[in-house]
């Protein structure tokens, strides 16, 4: 516990839920980029439901590159991306863990399928 009253804006004396501790922790460690990211991947992996069929994936700037096994099933994806782009945001948004205050990584502005 000592480590915690290190920590610049987490109050010393109150109890607080995890669900708001362990937000202030990343946020307080720096680590809302690398968390965000990870949770932009795991995003598309639920919302677009072709997990066994993404090679790799990559975050820059408000895009997310995925690079798809199947020629056909990427085909397919093209005419869906816009309504996995809203799905993937709106996943983010209820994401407890996503940090939507951090500069560095956020919200999908564009899917780029490889």
């Amino acid at each position: 516990m000592p480590e915690f009253r290190k920590i610049k804006g987490i109050p010393r004396k109150e109890a607080l839920p995890m669900g708001t501790l362990v937000p202030m922790f990343v946020r307080a460690r720096g680590l809302s980029a690398e968390l965000n990211t990870q949770r932009v991947f795991a995003a598309w992996d639920e919302v677009s439901g072709i997990k066994d069929f993404t090679l790799r994936k990559f975050y820059r700037d408000g895009k997310l590159f995925v690079t798809i096994s199947s020629s056909m099933v990427r085909s397919h994806l093209e005419f869906q991306k816009d309504s996995i782009l809203v799905a993937v945001n709106e996943f983010l948004e209820k994401d407890t863990l996503f940090d939507k205050a951090c500069s560095k990584v956020g919200l999908v502005k564009e899917i780029i399928l490889k």
